[in-house]
């Protein structure tokens, strides 16, 4: 039987100190930093291996001592630490760690930051910046091995900023980075290519190079006191044994254009590049062109999925969502379109079109179905719309050209439209709902919010983002998330409708534990107009909307 191997202090210390790695230990009731292992390579030698606070603020150089408190700072249990530290000698090094007890204990890693080479990096995370990542992918470009190339992007980055602040975005983007350094080979290759953009370049085989990237930055973080559960989108190239005429910069630009069609696609998920994708630029031109007229022209139809009242199976209303009639390409879901309508500045148009179809349509059904009295038609406001000029003034005119009732026709706004100015989105809200629309805080449990601003928004539903429905059952983070938020709006007495309900499995369980509604592929997907008008006489024929057992 071969020996055991055991873990010696002395081995560890020595293998720290080798590595250029230095342990510490950080108590703020007794005012004690312990370091160990390579303390005098990062020039904290006359400090180990014990000092107190005032000793490494004073060796720290001044504009860092900031980020120096971002270690000693005390914080949540579970928070992260991530921080860039130089000192007034010149040294820098990434301080990385957590807060294990509440006021008690902190504990981490310190590296030294590389002070020169022919890699190039990012000044926050240690990563290879952008040149340093296109200048190491085309060295293993020119051997004999297949390569996967992924580049992934942290989606609502721009909403993580806005509600936490750059320094504890900044902790987010640290964190990761750290999580994708430790997740992969040292024959891997990582970087740092844009604000909330990652690459990675790693030896092809039978594993998910994008699948692996996501599995490993895709677990909850806790940052300024927030739950925060990163969510990448990824694109990926398969990169064939080559030599000089492989451009990192090509394949580059192809894995960040499957990248697009990934958050085009859904929040969060990957797509592969392939060989056919290089005609993409001629056909986005085709469609500009094709779509600055497509209104106009009535190309846009509003196809409806049912929202269904989870305790008796009773359809509650629809969801208007957008679909191009495009006269030769035929029906085009919305990733074909809507990120070309908003580069356009067309979704203030498309959003004005969605609302009349919508308005007209309920008002055609409540004529011809007394059933249907009590039922809503939902309409997504894009980023940005609830400040648009007019907005309040249309859907006033709406709901009396239509005879809706108050309610009828609701308004779903994103998290993130509301925290751009709160206190000028109360004032809207109050007044769309004054002219007679509902409003739904769509995609609640994705964004940044504080819960105070909650409480006074006129809102009357919450919507759970699909993502954190379909995950719950193997998400233990998700599964929370989704109990806190019927459990929030039960609390404040509003509705809360899940999205992506796939099947009676995940209805029940939503039921179990207080959800008021359903949406989802289980029920149906999008239905065209006469769709729906089939599908709503049929549930009330019935007494219940069909429901998938599984899928």
């Amino acid at each position: 039987m071969g020996s055991r191997l055991v873990w010696e202090a002395s081995a560890v210390f020595e293998a720290l100190g080798a590595s250029d790695t230095m342990l510490w230990a950080w108590e703020p009731q007794s005012d004690r930093m312990r370091l160990t292992g390579a303390a005098q390579a990062l020039g904290l030698g006359k400090l180990a291996p014990l000092c107190s606070s005032a000793a490494i603020r004073a060796l720290v150089s001044p504009p860092d001592r900031a980020a120096m408190d971002e270690v000693l700072n005390v914080r949540e249990p579970g928070t992260p630490i991530a921080a860039r530290v130089r000192l007034r000698s010149g040294g820098g090094s990434f301080w990385r760690g957590a807060w294990l007890e509440e006021g008690v204990r902190a504990a981490g890693v310190a590296v030294a930051e590389p002070m020169s080479g022919p890699a190039r990096t990012d000044s926050l995370t240690g990563l290879l910046d952008r040149m340093g990542f296109l200048e190491e992918a085309q060295k293993r470009f020119e051997g004999r091995a297949e390569h996967d190339f992924v580049v992934a992007d942290l989606n609502r980055f721009r909403r993580l900023n806005e509600a936490l602040g750059h320094k504890n975005a900044d902790v987010v983007l640290v964190a990761l980075s750290s999580r994708l350094a430790a997740a992969f080979p040292q024959e891997a290759v990582i970087g740092r290519i844009g604000d909330d953009e990652f690459a990675l370049m790693i030896p092809a085989s039978k594993a998910d190079a994008a699948a692996a990237l996501r599995a490993a930055l895709e677990r909850p973080l806790r940052v300024g006191g927030f739950d925060i559960f990163p969510v990448l989108s990824a694109g990926q190239v398969r990169v064939a044994a080559g030599g000089d005429d492989i451009s990192a910069e090509a394949v580059m630009r192809r894995a960040q254009s499957a990248l697009e069609a990934a958050k085009i696609a859904a929040r969060g998920g990957a797509v592969a590049y392939g060989a056919g994708d290089d005609g993409d630029g001629l056909s986005r031109l085709v469609i500009e062109s094709d779509l600055r007229g497509a209104i106009g022209r009535n190309e846009i139809e509003s196809f409806f999925q049912p929202i269904v009242r989870l305790s008796t199976g009773e359809l509650s209303g629809f969801e208007a969502l957008a679909r191009w009639r495009h006269p030769r390409k035929g029906l085009l879901a919305p990733d074909a379109f809507l990120g070309v309508m908003s580069e356009l500045g067309l979704m203030a148009d498309l959003g004005a079109h969605m609302m009349r179809a919508a308005a007209a349509q309920l008002r055609d059904w409540r004529k011809t179905h007394a059933s249907v009295l009590g039922m809503t038609i939902s309409v997504n406001l894009s980023t940005g719309e609830i400040a648009r000029e007019g907005l309040i003034d249309e859907v006033a005119a709406l709901v009396r050209r239509y005879d809706l009732p108050a309610g009828a026709l609701k308004l779903e706004i994103t998290e993130g439209d509301i925290m751009r100015d709160p206190d000028r989105a109360a004032i809207t809200l109050q007044a769309l709902r004054d002219a007679g629309a509902g409003l739904a805080l769509d995609d609640f449990g994705t964004g940044f919010s504080s819960l105070s601003y909650l409480s006074r928004l006129p809102f009357d539903t919450l919507k759970i983002d699909r993502y954190f429905v379909r995950t719950m059952a193997t998400n233990d983070g998700s599964a929370k998330i989704v109990r806190s938020v019927i459990k929030l709006g039960q609390d404040l007495d509003l509705e809360v409708v899940a999205e992506g309900v796939e099947n009676a499995i995940m209805a029940r369980r939503l039921l179990e534990i207080g959800c008021d509604y359903g949406q989802g592929f289980g029920y149906a997907p999008a239905l065209s107009a006469q769709e729906a008008e089939v599908y709503l006489n049929e549930s009330y024929v019935d007494g219940a909307a069909p429901l998938k057992a599984v899928g």
